[in-house]
């Protein structure tokens, strides 16, 4: 099975999830790329993809940077160099037989110059929907595992649950 690759356009995911717009419209564009790694990673681990986040050094100039945070990679493009034109050289370089590219983006124009180097594309409604759909799911195996745990915490230890198990067969024999 391929490797799969989501590229994302931060600031485009930024202007499109409610949440993220909340914070960026009172000037907390930091915290809003906080909150947008956090939820790309919980839902890169979950799903088991590589996850690249792409931002515009247009918008926080001369920083040009790639670090990991939250095992993603996390890319600062080059102060004249759009996210766009980045993500557009990143996913040909990286769409192969081994690896399967999405790139995650609302751009009409950049959706296409990606379908044309052969990856796929989300919007950022869909990945939105999508890691909704993934917090959804965590949040249910999160409350599975703790009533699994539930009967550990049980005051009763194996040894007198086995024997309160044989008391009941005992019981039961006698009624039949």
């Amino acid at each position: 099975m391929k490797k799969q690759l989501l590229i994302v356009d931060g600031y485009n995911m930024i202007g499109s999830w409610p949440e993220l717009v909340q914070l960026k419209n009172q000037n907390k564009l930091e915290d809003a790329r906080e909150v947008l790694l956090q939820r790309l990673s919980n839902y890169a681990k979950y799903e088991d993809l590589e996850v690249i986040v792409v931002f515009d050094a247009q918008l926080v100039p001369g920083i040009q940077q790639t670090y990991k945070k939250y095992h993603l990679t996390v890319v600062f493009t080059k102060e004249e160099e759009t996210a766009d034109s980045y993500i557009e050289r990143i996913a040909g370089e990286k769409n192969d037989r081994l690896t399967q590219v999405t790139v995650a983006t609302s751009d009409l124009a950049e959706q296409w110059l990606v379908f044309s180097k052969g990856a796929l594309r989300a919007s950022a409604k869909e990945l939105y929907k999508n890691v909704q759909k993934t917090e959804r799911t965590i949040a249910v195996h999160a409350t599975d595992i703790h009533f699994q745990d539930f009967r550990r915490n049980s005051p009763w230890n194996l040894e007198q649950l086995s024997k309160l198990s044989e008391k009941l067969d005992e019981l039961s024999k006698k009624k039949d």
